[in-house]
């Protein structure tokens, strides 16, 4: 699915970011990224979700090595990930279903189908009496909402979010795991990105771990304070 090779990263001629980082993600693997601010967690999902390409190292995502992929091909690559921004980046000027149905729109899918699924995620996320809403009308929360469906509304082959419960009750946040806990299941690799321990701990998912720009693994509980090899 994935696979980084000795990636480094940094910005301008500053220092690396983010240092020799090894690791492959298995398809239909899930997994919590932490670390303390400033460790890379951002830097290392712009990597990706293919914003952002690397100093040094090679990346292998769905078959293709990214590095030497021409940029108007990657496109095609991206329509297979989604990404739920800390920003959360939707279009203001569209209501919450036209932000949620636009990844269908872009694929061409069928308006009747899309209206069904689109109506349905919504009414699961508990923005059934929103659909009409301009997400600048919303509160934090449901502007989260609105982009965690936009992203997972496609069933991408990988799921990358950044913060995704940071703006809402435990309530929600426990709700909206599981429905990544449910897309997972059918296949789609999950990497969530999250300063909550509490979550981590009741989900109990591997952990990948940034401190100082180099990766670890914490497994079970347990820190293997080495860089990562291999697979998880």
């Amino acid at each position: 699915m994935i696979k980084f090779e000795h990636i480094g990263l940094r910005y301008g001629i500053g220092p690396e970011v983010l240092t020799d980082i090894n690791f492959t993600l298995e398809p239909g693997s899930f997994h919590f990224l932490t670390g303390q601010s400033g460790a890379g967690k951002t830097s290392l999902m712009r990597l990706m979700y293919l914003g952002q390409r690397p100093t040094r190292g090679a990346i292998n995502m769905f078959g293709h090595a990214i590095n030497t992929t021409p940029r108007a091909a990657l496109s095609e690559i991206r329509q297979k990930i989604g990404v739920v921004f800390q920003d959360f980046r939707l279009l203001n000027h569209m209501s919450s279903f036209d932000n949620v149905a636009l990844p269908l729109r872009i694929k061409g899918t069928p308006e009747k189908q899309i209206k069904k699924d689109v109506t349905e995620l919504l009414e699961w996320v508990g923005l059934g009496d929103h659909m009409d809403t301009l997400p600048n009308t919303m509160s934090g929360g449901q502007q989260q909402r609105v982009a965690i469906a936009r992203a997972v509304i496609t069933r991408p082959r990988l799921l990358l979010a950044d913060e995704p419960t940071g703006n809402l009750d435990d309530e929600i946040g426990i709700r909206l795991l599981n429905l990544f806990e449910q897309l997972n299941k059918m296949g789609t690799t999950t990497v969530i990105a999250t300063h909550d321990h509490h979550l981590i701990e009741r989900f109990g998912y591997p952990r990948m771990v940034l401190d100082d720009g180099s990766l670890h693994i914490e497994k079970h509980g347990s820190w293997i304070r080495k860089k990562l090899e291999g697979v998880f």
